[in-house]
């Protein structure tokens, strides 16, 4: 019947998933807690540009908040 597929249908499933989910777990990891961002535009590179050069360690994931900014 119909359902004799279900099992092998939640196997693919959960292949195709687990590299998108592990991705965003290492990338976690690796940056201190956050998620790796990707600039696809010139206005997305300046914003990681502008937070590299602000946060003072040359790493746009490690950010100040305003009130340290000088």
């Amino acid at each position: 019947m119909w359902y004799e597929i279900l099992p092998g249908f939640a196997i693919m499933t959960v292949c195709l998933i687990i590299p998108g989910v592990a991705t965003a777990q290492l990338n976690k990891f690796s940056n201190g807690g956050k998620e790796k961002r990707v600039a696809r535009y010139p206005w997305q590179y300046y914003l990681l540009d502008r937070d590299r050069r602000v946060s003072g360690t040359g790493q746009y994931h490690n950010s100040k908040g305003l009130e340290n900014i000088n």
